[in-house]
């Protein structure tokens, strides 16, 4: 399991358009077609391919670049991303009975 990359997040509040690798932490910012090109893993030919895309098609990296920073501003805001925090504390504290520790399944 990976986790997500902060370099990730850092292009997107640029507003960049990114180029990422197609597993699980990865696609929380990298949206195929939304903002990203997603490649699958160990597959350098694949990511030569989508870089090229970009660099060719400016437009595209525009598009991407402003749909990076929307994400950025509106879901992972930090202000967001607390009150989901304290959100699931709240629900995770809720449901332990006392005496034990709540049990929290990977997603």
């Amino acid at each position: 399991r990976r986790g997500l990359p902060k370099s990730l997040l850092e292009a997107a509040a640029c507003g960049r358009a990114i180029v990422a690798t197609d597993v699980p932490g990865c696609r929380e910012v990298a949206q195929a077609g939304e903002n990203a090109l997603l490649v699958p893993p160990d597959d350098p030919a694949a990511l030569a391919d989508a870089l090229e895309v970009l660099v060719r098609d400016a437009a595209l990296r525009r598009r991407f670049g402003a749909a990076s920073r929307r994400l950025v501003e509106s879901d992972m805001a930090s202000d967001r991303v607390g009150a989901k925090t304290v959100e699931l504390y709240r629900r995770l504290l809720g449901s332990a009975q006392p005496g034990t520790a709540p049990v929290v399944e990977a997603s």
